[in-house]
């Protein structure tokens, strides 16, 4: 009879299987609240997501949180993506997260930072890529909205501080569709106008407003501009991918203008404090250099003159003196070997020389004498040579064999008979 009652563990275990095997609950796409998030040491996450009429459990492996670009906290609106299915011990269900990002305007956020941090690895935001801005400019260029407070106060400002400077504006649409690449084309059109400086910005908005300035695109444009380029988006708390990429950044577009061109009343000044310093130091230079002629005129060798001439005179005699002294010694030094080479004892002697030459000639005549093959001949002594090889010994002669003897007036052909050996 209790055959069919199931336990606790075995329902649970079919309706896991029930959840595993269902294909719309092994990718699930959920959005809403989050709430009871707890950090285990394990680095797993548990946490609740809820909206306004429900609640689930939910879990994040430590594998999966490594990719969280924010930290999750109760109250945080978020999207996740996971599989649905049941926890045996409890017999509760719950969503396994495998991903999880922040709703609304977190999107953007995450996408901001994912854009900074590859464009930082490429090296796009490097200090020394960055192109000093001109002091004094004579011709700026403006990427912006044709109409708006950031071109009249860019204009303004720079009309004000310094007039004489040249402003060409690039009109271009700087949110909504189609921004981006409208920026784009103005930031390369602007290549061709001779520009010393490039301001392009806009004024406040919100984070989706000032989007286009957050593009990749956008970003190339800016770092690939041979014009240096101040970037001026939004207000000052406004940080945009532009910023960081371009040669300077302003906090406002009224900054911007005040950062590219000089005050021209600022610069009158300094040209006159130019103009006082340079007088003093010509001045200085001149009373400098009059001292140093009347101290000339007044040294003693100017006054006289023949002092520098017995001076050089003196120095003459010196050197003529040192020239003689050396010539001197120099015909000492040969007069003594010469009287030295005279008094040789070979000189005084040649035939002395003669006889000792004759002496080991004949010494040499008598050593080639004894080692002359025919002189042994002439004792009585010949060599026996077999087919053109002289013999030392009988070992290799055989009976029959020709022979030739040379002897000291002539030889003799001979044929062997008889061959005796010594014992």
């Amino acid at each position: 009879m209790n055959d069919k009652y199931l336990s606790v563990g075995a329902i649970t275990r079919y309706l896991k299987s029930k959840f595993d095997n269902d294909d719309n609950l092994k990718k699930v796409y959920l959005k809403g609240e989050i709430s009871n998030i707890k950090f285990h040491s394990t680095g797993h996450i548990y946490f609740s997501i809820k909206d306004e009429t429900s609640k689930i459990n939910a879990i994040m492996f430590s594998s999966n949180t490594k990719k969280l670009l924010f930290k999750p906290v109760d109250g945080s609106k978020v999207l996740v993506t996971g599989r649905i299915s049941v926890y045996e011990a409890t017999g509760n269900y719950q969503i396994y997260v495998e991903d999880m990002i922040e709703d609304g305007i977190g999107n953007l956020y995450i996408a901001f930072e994912k854009l900074k941090l590859k464009l930082s690895k490429e090296g796009l935001f490097d200090k020394k890529y960055k192109k000093p801005i001109p002091k004094i400019p004579n011709k700026i260029g403006v990427v912006t909205a044709k109409t708006g407070a950031a071109i009249k106060d860019i204009i303004s400002t720079i009309k004000r501080r310094f007039p004489i400077c040249e402003v060409i504006l690039f009109p271009s649409l700087v949110q909504g569709d189609g921004a981006k690449d409208d920026i784009v084309k103005n930031i390369k059109l602007a290549q061709n106008y001779d520009l010393d400086v490039l301001i392009v910005g806009r004024g406040g908005g919100s984070i989706e407003d000032l989007w286009p300035f957050n593009e990749e695109s956008v970003a190339r444009a800016i770092f690939d501009s041979k014009i240096p380029i101040i970037s001026a988006v939004g207000h000052e708390i406004d940080f945009t991918i532009a910023d960081y990429v371009a040669d300077m950044r302003a906090p406002t577009p009224t900054g911007a203008a005040e950062m590219a061109v000089p005050n021209i009343s600022d610069l009158i000044n300094y040209i006159n404090n130019l103009k006082i310093r340079l007088n003093e130091s010509m001045k200085k230079k001149i009373n400098y250099l009059n001292l140093y002629l009347d101290s000339i005129k007044a040294s003693y060798t100017i006054k006289n003159p023949l002092i520098m001439y017995e001076n050089k005179k003196q120095k003459l005699d010196i050197l003529l003196d040192n020239l003689n002294k050396s010539l001197i010694k120099k015909y000492n030094n040969y007069k003594h070997r010469y009287e030295i080479i005279k008094n040789s004892y070979v000189l005084n002697n040649p035939k002395l020389m003669y006889k000792d030459t004759v002496n080991k000639f004949v010494n040499l005549v008598q050593k080639l004498e004894l080692v002359n093959p025919l002189n042994v001949l002439k004792r009585g002594y010949s060599l026996t040579y077999q087919d053109n090889k002289l013999l030392s010994n009988v070992t290799n002669i055989k009976i029959n064999s020709n022979l030739l003897i040379k002897m000291y007036d002539g030889e003799i052909e001979a044929t062997v008979n008889n061959i005796t050996k010594n014992k």
